[in-house]
């Protein structure tokens, strides 16, 4: 909806996704049950006082099993200055709570809409740690190149994630502890360049994350600390019916000063996925993806942890092979089927599953979802 000739708009989205898995749950889903606890609601704004200034803003409730209970939320809020514009580029700064820059897809992964999928690669988009990557306060500065050859942008942006969360807590060191995270200021950093009208696009994008674990009354973990430090290469290839897309991820993983009841050390992760999308028809369109995520690349299938830790050792890794479909029923309505085919845990929230000992190395996971958006 445009007001005040089109400087004032209000958009909004809704989704609801019915879960099913053979074994696991996921997104709240319990065996021989569909569950509904995957949905998302979001409504947004943006106003331009003037050609270089605009604000922007979004409010979301997302649910997703146990590491989201769809509580609203300020999702963005921002203020973004155009401080230099002409037919060669253009320069800014947003600040306020920004969205991250973080791979092809995190700054509209909460829109159904703008993903290729139900979800997205979880080697790379992980749902249970969404809250430490998807938006910081701070400040973003941006620059964008326009050529014959293609338009060469660049951001940095440096805030303070959002930690406080159960489901950061709970991901990073286990259910019921009593103390909370704490982080300094994260730097992040992209570099996209697009080629011949969006046919091509290369991105690389650097990040860390430095928290700090304060224990709490009673606490059998000490001041201990993580560092994680995502390197991410993407690529994507566009054509008239179909498209590829591929991300790379070298994740490094530092946790120290735990104490001798947590599992601490430093591991360089990999996570990739290679994606192809083609549309059979105006309305159709079909997916097909090979998702592939190590927690350490030094012991991919998992036994030195399983030995140190006596927990299974395909919680370390996950490798999902994905096929979906979608049909927009009219612009404004969508429908989506998608199954997977899943070796390893690596990505399940503990929320949902608190007993490790329970999980299933092999499962199968299918979806269906109905979104809304005007």
């Amino acid at each position: 909806m445009d007001f005040l000739d089109g400087n004032f708009q209000v958009h909004g989205f809704a989704s609801l996704t019915l879960v099913n898995t053979s074994d696991n749950n996921f997104f709240g889903q319990s065996d021989d049950q569909i569950s509904n606890h995957f949905s998302e609601v979001g409504l947004n704004a943006s106003w331009r006082l003037t050609p270089g200034l605009q604000l922007s803003a979004e409010v979301l409730s997302h649910r997703a099993g146990g590491t989201d209970d769809g509580g609203v939320r300020l999702d963005y809020g921002l203020v973004d200055w155009t401080a230099l514009s002409s037919e060669e580029g253009r320069g800014g700064i947003r600040v306020g709570r920004i969205k991250t820059a973080y791979g092809l897809y995190n700054t509209t992964r909460d829109v159904p809409f703008t993903r290729p999928s139900i979800i997205l690669p979880q080697s790379i988009y992980f749902e249970r740690t969404r809250n430490l990557t998807v938006s910081a306060d701070g400040a973003d500065i941006y620059v964008e190149r326009y050529g014959e050859a293609g338009t060469l942008s660049a951001s940095f942006a440096y805030g303070q994630p959002q930690t406080d969360t159960d489901a950061a807590l709970v991901a990073l060191v286990g259910l019921n502890r009593p103390g909370h995270l704490d982080s300094r200021l994260a730097p992040d950093l992209q570099v996209m360049y697009e080629g011949a009208g969006g046919m091509y696009r290369l991105a690389v994008t650097a990040t860390r994350l430095d928290l700090r674990y304060k224990p709490g009354l009673g606490d059998r973990l000490q001041a201990g600390r993580f560092k994680l430090t995502p390197l991410i290469v993407s690529a994507q290839y566009n054509a008239e019916t179909w498209s590829l897309t591929s991300e790379y991820a070298f994740r490094r993983t530092s946790v120290t000063d735990f104490g001798p009841f947590f599992y601490n050390g430093t591991a360089d992760g990999r996570s990739y996925y290679l994606q192809g999308t083609y549309r059979l028809a105006p309305q159709w369109e079909a997916l097909v993806r090979y998702d592939a995520y190590y927690a350490d690349n030094d012991d991919r299938n998992g036994k030195a942890f399983a030995a140190a830790t006596r927990q299974p050792g395909f919680t370390r890794f996950a490798k999902d092979w994905s096929v979906g479909l979608r049909f927009d029923v009219t612009p404004q309505f969508m429908l989506r089927v998608e199954a997977h085919r899943v070796d390893g845990t690596g990505f399940l929230a503990v929320q949902d599953n608190p007993d490790a000992q329970a999980l299933r190395r092999y499962w199968d996971n299918v979806m269906l979802q109905g979104s809304f958006r005007f």
